[in-house]
């Protein structure tokens, strides 16, 4: 216990956005963790579920999703707010929270949105807060910051908000990508999560149906120049100061590292990884250094490319509200460090309480 009695953690999932499933998943193993060991004596968990259509449901369907008595596809609107209220949270029991732990991945969640909305509580949550969170959910503006500050990455492109419909601005886009990158090369919405809406593109004739199929989830499009590369992933939490898990590489069974591949119970994780000392605490120093860069803080997964050929190491991604299911890298990664799933969330609500 804290303070001579058990915390109320606020658990926020499901979520109007892509990645809806995977944060259900989520947050089903943070549940477990509260509940189990001495966690039990330390917390409770009052669940808050968002279905598909950005409704909050009552904590007693959100306790059932998350223990599988419902399916989530089932539920329906729950909560009606009443908009004549200054404050739209009245609709929700949230009182007792003491502090929020949000899983939303993706849209509407990872990229801030849920910090805003919670930061009129009052109230701690774990994980960074609403800058960090933009950011790092930004492709476009997180490369921007590492390219000003020198961080090493991939050559890469950026279109904003063109017109896909117009000829002249297509064949300029196109002419574009040939002159300055190499195939094969992935073309990215700059906002998006688990690899939703990017293509591997491996010659021209590819390159407008993955524009078209960015685009549709966001005009802000990223052009990056593929490599061969080794996946590689590395841990931080912490807060006035950042600490570096152990160094894990992903091997995948897929072409590129998609969303299926991500998710596959196949893949092989290495940790840690099979790589020089010397590089291993590169990486680590450049993940810090990244997330100060950011203000992101509590807890992250930072994502690297190891250039086979040269072992030159690539600064890729950061995911702020990385994937907490059995297949995650980011608790495997911890466990591997030494913080088995119940200590690791435990220690999150810590950072987050300055404790």
């Amino acid at each position: 216990m804290i303070g001579g009695k058990k915390k109320c953690i606020g658990l926020i999932f499901g979520g109007y956005s892509n990645e809806h499933e995977v944060s259900i998943s989520s947050a089903k193993t943070v549940f477990q963790a509260f509940n189990s060991g001495t966690n039990k004596q330390r917390f409770t968990v009052k669940p808050f579920y968002i279905n598909k259509f950005g409704d909050w449901l009552d904590n007693d369907i959100s306790e059932k999703i998350l223990i599988g008595e419902i399916e989530n596809a089932k539920t329906k609107k729950q909560v009606t707010f009443n908009y004549d209220k200054i404050n739209f949270l009245d609709g929700i029991d949230f009182q007792n929270v003491d502090i929020w732990f949000p899983l939303l991945h993706g849209f509407n969640g990872e990229d801030g949105s849920i910090h805003g909305l919670l930061k009129f509580t009052k109230k701690p949550l774990v994980g960074c807060g609403i800058l960090g969170s933009a950011l790092g959910m930004d492709k476009i503006l997180m490369k921007t910051i590492f390219s000003n500050i020198k961080l090493p990455q991939v050559k890469y492109l950026v279109f904003q908000n063109e017109d896909l419909h117009n000829e002249l601005v297509k064949k300029k886009i196109i002419n574009e990508i040939k002159k300055k990158l190499n195939f094969p090369i992935f073309v990215k919405p700059s906002n998006s999560g688990s690899s939703l809406g990017i293509s591997k593109v491996i010659n021209e004739s590819e390159i407008l149906q993955a524009l078209e199929k960015a685009w549709k989830i966001d005009p802000r499009i990223l052009v990056e120049e593929g490599l061969e590369v080794r996946e590689i992933e590395c841990g931080i939490i912490g807060k006035t100061k950042l600490f570096t898990s152990e160094i894990g590489e992903v091997r995948y069974e897929g072409d590129w590292y998609d969303y299926d591949s991500k998710y596959n119970k196949n893949n092989k994780i290495t940790i840690p990884a099979e790589i020089d000392s010397k590089i291993s605490k590169q990486i680590q120093a450049i993940a810090i250094q990244s997330c100060r860069a950011l203000n992101i803080f509590g807890f992250a997964r930072v994502d690297f490319f190891l250039e086979k050929s040269s072992n030159k190491i690539l600064l890729n991604e950061i995911n702020t509200i990385p994937g907490f299911t059995k297949n995650s890298m980011f608790p495997i990664l911890w466990e591997a460090s030494g913080f088995n799933i119940e200590q690791l969330v435990a220690k999150l609500v810590d950072i987050s309480l300055d404790l």
